[in-house]
């Protein structure tokens, strides 16, 4: 979701795709910059943990039970994979005149902003006491002139680079956002699959699903003991409540407005008025709404609030950590946000083997992952690669292309370049 909602009329390019825009908005590509909100958590501890995985209805004791983590090859507590989602304190270099300039305002405003895709690499796990550093670049844009979604889009591509407190490179997110004007997104609103009253079959069969839901844990799994064509174990998130998302914002942090609350929310509000507008009582109130608003959700085109494409990352990320166990490693993940899922809508995340191979003395599992509604069909498709140990050898950790933080930015960019 864009912080730039408000309806405003399409005067001098506002709400309107252009070239200039797009134009203005390759310039920003490579400029290193700083997050504008500050983290929900500074540093790992059993308690942000704990909580961050709950929040996606996961208790795997590696994250949850600091005297479990003693027990495996960690060595201690690691935290969820997608725990960098709340963490890292900017530390982007000073921004020169000229590129301050180039990242004034937005050159797609009014533009409505939807996450498309998501990827991740991880090279280390996060430890207790561990804390990370984070600075961002826009690494790519590509524009789509016959999108499904609402004809002619832009998609921004944004490199966000974590390092820890040593200084050593933590993992990659790498997140495509779609840019499409609002009109065209209303004109297809009767298209969506919306929710319906659950039966008790239907109620009775998500239950027994969250019932037979396992993790492997301290069993290990081996490379050789996989089989290609197999498919890894199903589980069911859902359905959607509007009390869900209050737990995971918890474990999450707002990320997209800034924290705090009553006068803290005034003070931000007073400095960034655009990310408040006004609700059905004319109080202003936070653009983010739109997951829980019905009411703001229609203003935008949408029927119904939808859920967060990171609460869907953390759901397929647990469906391979409960696969994997304790000895494996969840290297790459990759997934697109295809369909919008609705509060009242359930989630089932299931995968298969694609292959396996051994390269550079890596023992990869490539897996096909996808997240379908309660209707069957495919809200999020995925992939992922899981390091896990041979019977003589355990997981080695893997590698960035580059150690340096500037040299792995340049990295990027080239390979959306190319």
């Amino acid at each position: 979701m864009s912080a730039d909602t408000a309806e405003k009329p399409a005067e001098g390019g506002y709400g309107i795709l252009t070239d200039a825009g797009i134009a203005r908005l390759r310039e920003r590509i490579g400029i290193q910059h700083n997050k504008p909100t500050p983290p929900h958590n500074r540093e790992v501890t059993w308690d942000n943990t704990r909580r961050f995985a709950n929040g996606y209805g996961d208790n795997n004791p590696l994250w949850c039970d600091p005297d479990y983590g003693k027990t495996t090859r960690w060595g201690g507590l690691i935290a969820p994979p997608n725990m960098l989602y709340t963490m890292g304190v900017s530390d982007a270099p000073a921004l020169s005149a000229e590129d301050k300039a180039k990242l004034k305002g937005d050159p797609l405003a009014g533009l409505g902003s939807y996450q498309s895709m998501m990827e991740f690499e991880w090279w280390r796990p996060l430890q207790l006491g561990d804390q990370l550093t984070q600075r961002s670049a826009l690494i790519g844009v590509q524009v789509n002139d016959k999108s499904s979604f609402s004809g002619r889009t832009v998609s921004e591509i944004k490199g966000m680079i974590f390092r820890n407190q040593h200084g050593d490179l933590h993992a990659i997110q790498r997140g495509t956002w779609m840019r499409a004007e609002r009109h065209a997104s209303k004109e297809r609103k009767k298209e969506y699959e919306l929710p319906q009253p659950y039966t008790p079959e239907q109620l009775a069969e998500i239950d027994a699903a969250y019932e037979a839901e396992t993790l492997r844990g301290a069993d290990t799994l081996y490379w050789e003991d996989v089989r290609e064509g197999a498919d890894i174990p199903t589980i069911v998130r859902g359905p959607l409540r509007t009390s869900d998302l209050i737990v995971w914002h918890i474990g999450w942090g707002m990320q997209l407005t800034p924290p705090g609350a009553f006068r803290e929310s005034w003070k931000i509000r007073k400095k960034v008025p655009g990310m408040y507008t006004p609700n059905a009582l004319n109080v202003p109130d936070t653009v983010q709404r739109l997951h829980w608003e019905t009411a703001w959700a229609n203003e935008l085109g949408i029927p119904v609030p939808y859920d967060y494409g990171g609460l869907r990352e953390t759901f397929l990320t647990n469906t391979v950590t409960n696969w994997m166990g304790d000895d494996g490693w969840l290297w790459k993940l990759s997934c697109q946000h295809r369909k919008f899922v609705y509060t009242g809508d359930t989630y089932w995340i299931k995968g298969s083997v694609r292959k396996k191979q051994q390269v550079d003395g890596r023992n990869e599992v490539h897996l096909d992952l996808r997240i379908e509604n309660q209707w069957g069909t495919v809200v999020t498709p995925g992939s992922a690669v899981v390091l896990l140990p041979t019977r003589d050898k355990a997981v080695e950790l893997p590698r960035p292309a580059q150690e340096d933080i500037d040299a792995m930015f340049a990295h990027e960019v080239a390979r959306y370049a190319d």
